[in-house]
């Protein structure tokens, strides 16, 4: 098993390599690779043209890991996805042929497009990492994780995600537009390249981010920092600005994130910092606002964030490894 100084090592040439391609956005790509360093998927949800694709294959190509692209369209169904059994008419048997998600990340292309069949197809993959087709469970390959992407001001023929397929999201992430100076700096390196196309280094395997995920595992949480994290879920259960707080899943997440932060950061154990690092993008999908709270528009980052504030974190002497 890889220590938590390795981890914050490769972890920085990681996210350095793919900065090459995804220009000004590091803090994005360092919350992109905490999801994976947990094993978890990741909703981006954006506007067109930010580099939510291009995210999803840099990751795949720098980690050396297999990558699927499937377009969310009203007319998927839930075997373009999966897959299914083919008649050969050689062998008078049918054959299975294997979906896209047989892969190691699978980019589901604008989610909210494809209907609830086959959304639901995709959460046994999601949350069970297997496909179960005619009656035969077959398992997907570690690492499996999806990035999902969906165009927030884009709302004919769509499909909202149920709260349900929301929780199965380890975070949700807004990339957002570059800086004037970062977007100069885009343009600058495309005119130097004089290519659309930028190839990245292979900087890890398939074998060893399964190590830093293992390490990530080892990562010790004390017990009031398990209780920090909790209070700040039941928090959101109880504020009312809400209808629904977040899940116990919330709280998984938040551990699991902060772990990855405290691994990232070159430590064995987690700090309340790292829980509040981690808090809005692991929390702010799994909340309901009120209905009054929703007509205000109110953003759930900003209740997240009023949580945070209200919250006591515990204090240093109590959290010894």
């Amino acid at each position: 098993m890889a220590s938590a100084a390795h981890v914050q090592e490769l972890g920085d040439r990681i996210v350095t390599e793919v900065e090459r391609a995804v220009h000004g956005k590091r803090d994005a790509l360092e919350l992109i690779l905490l999801a994976l360093l947990a094993d978890g998927h990741v909703l981006i949800e954006d506007l067109p043209g930010v580099g939510k694709t291009l995210i999803a294959r840099s990751f795949a190509e720098v980690c050396a890991m297999d990558f699927a692209r499937v377009q969310f369209t009203p007319d998927l169904m839930p075997s373009d996805v999966t897959g299914g059994s083919i008649f050969d008419q050689s062998t008078t048997s049918f054959t299975f042929v294997p979906g896209p998600v047989f892969t190691n990340i699978l980019l589901a292309d604008e989610i909210n497009r494809a209907p609830a069949k086959t959304q639901a197809a995709l959460l046994e993959a999601m949350e069970e990492r297997q496909v179960t087709l005619e009656g035969e469970t077959r398992l997907l390959a570690a690492p499996f994780l999806v990035f999902a992407t969906e165009n927030p001001i884009e709302y004919e023929g769509t499909y909202p995600l149920p709260e349900a397929q929301l929780d199965r999201f380890l975070v949700r992430i807004s990339v957002g537009y570059l800086t004037a100076d970062g977007e100069r700096d885009l343009l600058l390196a495309r005119a130097r390249r004089g290519r659309e196309r930028v190839d990245l280094q292979q900087v890890c395997d398939r074998a060893q981010l399964l190590e830093l995920q293992a390490t990530v595992e080892s990562i010790h949480v004390s017990e009031p920092v398990a209780e920090y994290a909790v209070a700040l879920v039941q928090a959101t259960r109880e504020s009312p600005q809400l209808t629904v707080g977040a899940s116990p899943r919330g709280s998984l997440a938040l551990m699991k994130l902060a772990r990855a932060a405290a691994a990232l950061d070159g430590r064995d154990f987690v700090k309340p910092d790292d829980i509040k690092r981690v808090a809005v993008p692991a929390l702010t999908h799994r909340l309901t606002l009120a209905p009054e709270v929703w007509v205000q528009r109110v953003d759930p980052e900003e209740i997240v964030r009023s949580v945070l504030r209200t919250v006591a974190a515990p204090v240093s002497e109590q959290l010894d490894p």
